[in-house]
């Protein structure tokens, strides 16, 4: 069965956007950082160096899981179904399943990293007074910007419609039916 369109994500347009939203957040979230916690103090110990770029890896694999988390949880895709990787050529993790969700699965299950490892992360780092997860959630915040980029093309199409995540490249195949269904079971 052929998709009735494909949304594919360009990467080499959003890269750029990606990097200054970046930029930008990390600005906004030290700024908000200075004036609800405390002034910034940027001790660059090996330590908190190490720190940064663990928990900056340990995020964006965590961002990943929780994908794999939605797509089961919200599209009921099966364990076997999931795929995580990294994609050095794209410079980009990822994590696909072969199930096709409803288009409101996939919007819940693209969108539910952005709320475990950007805004909780964020909101503990000025609780905690921590700027490491302050600054952690604003740079995964802007890592989620492919996710908003296909949540907002999915905005478009009906709730009802089947998605399909290719496997290879950030794009999301569009059906009417569910492509996972042999011809006979329909």
């Amino acid at each position: 069965m052929e998709p009735t369109h494909t949304i594919e994500l360009k990467m080499e347009e959003i890269a750029p956007k990606a990097l200054w939203i970046n930029v930008l957040l990390v600005v906004l979230f030290a700024a908000a950082y200075h004036y609800m916690a405390e002034p910034l103090s940027f001790r660059f110990s090996l330590t908190s160096v190490l720190l940064f770029v663990f928990g900056y890896i340990a995020l964006i694999v965590l961002h990943e899981a929780f994908h794999l988390i939605g797509f089961m949880l919200f599209g009921k895709a099966t364990l076997a179904s999931l795929k995580y990787g990294v994609n050095l050529k794209l410079g980009i993790a990822y994590a696909t399943t072969t199930t096709a969700l409803r288009n409101k699965a996939m919007k819940k299950a693209l969108l539910l990293p952005f709320w475990t490892t950007a805004v909780i992360p964020t909101a503990f780092g000025f609780w905690l007074d921590s700027q490491v997860l302050a600054l952690l959630g604003a740079m995964l915040a802007a890592g989620a910007i492919g996710d908003f980029y296909m949540y907002r093309a999915l905005l478009k199409e009906r709730n009802d419609a089947w998605v399909l995540d290719d496997p290879e490249l950030p794009r999301l195949h569009i059906y009417e039916q569910n492509p996972n269904q042999k011809s006979a079971d329909r």
